[in-house]
């Protein structure tokens, strides 16, 4: 599974990022990582990433491909008079490995060397992740999967993705409560763009818009348009074949449209692609359930 990842050193590191992200950094013992929002001042959602303590002074932060320079340059922006570098790694230096499912694996590394071991819970899924230098030579003993396999998992669960579900003005209760349960600490100090947070929160999380996924009966493409009652509601931000729902799509929606909605579905140049259903999510909230191994993905 390919991530970013972004280098935060230095003796000032862990206090101010204490102050730039919504996760608890105090709470987090060598080796351990914590999902956190990383906001504009405004409160917008501008990356959502996991910060690991690598060591002492040293904390490594994953993203999504392609977002880690939004990730340096919104953490750069503030770094005044703070001893600590933030520099992003070149793609080929780590490694991670997702594995999604109820499945036991046996992990395989060079000796001595500091790897990863991260929960990563999707909605309807247990999972974790393998985060290590690519020096560690990391390998497991259960069988790969396609990284588009591992995508279409992520649709069918949810998860928000930069540069898709995740983009300008994205508010963080937006992706659903779950997503804010996995990434915020109540009850530690302030950070940069928490008041939105908060106020959301505390009103109930009754956000504008709501993340919703639309099941169809062809495959769907990301820029589709969803309409009711003849008119534009949103875009596509992601789409899949889901092997228990069909094809499907994550489109954020306007609280009004509940699920259960039927909408039609149309391409960017207005051609209908038919009739679609507005689903909650996870789409299947008993994956794995079985004991299979549902997805597994290798990427540096």
């Amino acid at each position: 599974m390919a991530r970013d990842v972004v280098r935060v050193v230095g003796p000032d590191a862990e206090r101010y990022l204490q102050g730039q992200l919504s996760a608890d950094l105090d709470q987090l013992a060598p080796e351990e990582g914590a999902w956190s929002l990383l906001l504009e001042p405004t409160g917008k959602l501008g990356s959502w990433v996991r910060v690991s303590r690598f060591g002492s002074d040293d904390f490594v932060i994953d993203v999504d491909p392609g977002g880690g320079p939004a990730v340096v340059a919104r953490l750069q922006r503030f770094l005044l008079r703070t001893d600590a570098t933030v520099t992003l790694a070149e793609r080929d230096e780590w490694v991670c490995i997702a594995i999604r499912g109820p499945v036991q694996v046996e992990l395989d590394h060079a000796s001595g060397a500091t790897v990863l071991t991260l929960p990563s819970p999707w909605p309807g899924l247990i999972g974790w992740d393998v985060l290590a230098p690519a020096s560690a030579h990391v390998s497991i003993d259960t069988p790969m999967f396609d990284a588009s396999v591992l995508d279409a998992v992520r649709v069918e669960c949810g998860v928000p993705r930069f540069g898709a579900e995740i983009g300008d003005g994205t508010i963080p209760a937006e992706v659903g409560q779950w997503f804010i349960d996995a990434s915020v600490s109540f009850t530690k100090g302030c950070y940069t763009g928490q008041e939105l947070v908060a106020r959301i929160d505390s009103r109930g999380g009754n956000a504008p818009r709501r993340l919703r996924a639309v099941a169809a009966q062809v495959p769907l493409g990301v820029g589709d348009v969803v309409v009711v009652n003849g008119e534009s509601v949103g875009l596509v931000t992601s789409a899949a074949v889901s092997p228990a729902a069909g094809p499907v799509g994550l489109v954020m929606l306007p609280r009004a449209v509940e699920p259960g909605t039927v909408a039609e579905v149309t391409d960017p140049g207005g051609a209908s692609r038919g009739s679609a259903t507005v689903v909650a999510l996870p789409v299947v909230d008993d994956l794995g359930a079985d004991g299979s191994v549902v997805s597994v993905s290798l990427g540096s």
